[in-house]
């Protein structure tokens, strides 16, 4: 009767035991899960919303340098200019323009992002009225227009851009850093895995060992 009971209750010990294990596994594998997941996000996030917009801001960078190069041939002297035609140049450098800062307003923006885009977006069009202006010009007043205002408003423009780009790499910093507190956070499910299973495997041979020991006894006293 007592090796029964003792028998009953190590298999109850066993069942809770088998229970929690059961419990702390799905727990554990819920957030191994969630870390991964999280982990995958980062990293789309980084391709899809860093890495390639930062592309396309350099390829807003290429345009302005080029519609640069056509009011630089428009200001050299004795130099016929067809205001249709430099504007014709011009608007196709700007509607790659407005197709990149399209795209790029379709992916995740922060605060700070949105607010820096925004003031480029205003340089951008101030920067296209004064081109107009420039390429209606006659030939003595073009040179006048580009230099008191013209000059400032691309730099202002390149300056914006700039201060854009920084900001990618700036928040592609921190989209790395919460990548490596979720890898840390698996690395800490794995311990704690580890080290469940040394618990277990310790339980075990102590429930083992008591049934023993309960044995022998037992066996002694059948003896006696």
């Amino acid at each position: 009767m007592m090796k029964f009971a003792f028998s009953l209750k190590n298999k109850l010990k066993i069942a809770f035991l088998l229970f929690c294990i059961m419990c702390c596994t799905l727990l554990i594998r819920f957030l191994e899960d969630k870390s991964v997941k999280k982990i995958n996000e980062s990293f789309i996030s980084m391709y899809n919303d860093r890495l390639v917009p930062a592309t396309d801001l350099y390829f807003i960078g290429e345009n302005l340098y080029h519609k640069n190069t056509i009011l630089q041939e428009a200001l050299l002297p004795d130099n016929p200019v067809d205001p249709s035609a430099g504007k014709a140049k011009i608007d196709k450098h700007n509607r790659k323009i407005d197709s990149v800062i399209n795209k790029y307003e379709q992916t995740l923006l922060v605060k700070q992002e949105q607010s820096f885009l925004n003031e480029l977006k205003k340089a951008l069009l101030i920067q296209q009225d004064i081109e107009l202006k420039v390429l209606n010009a006659d030939a003595t007043q073009r040179r006048m227009i580009y230099e008191s205002i013209g000059r400032g408003a691309a730099d202002q423009t390149l300056n914006k851009l700039s201060a854009l780009i920084k900001i990618q790499s700036k928040v592609g910093d921190e989209l790395i850093k919460g990548s490596k507190i979720f890898v840390s956070g698996t690395k800490v499910y794995s311990t704690l895995q580890m080290i469940l299973a040394i618990v277990i495997g310790i339980m075990i041979v102590s429930i083992i060992s008591a049934s023993n020991a309960v044995k022998i006894q037992h066996d002694k006293f059948n003896l006696n």
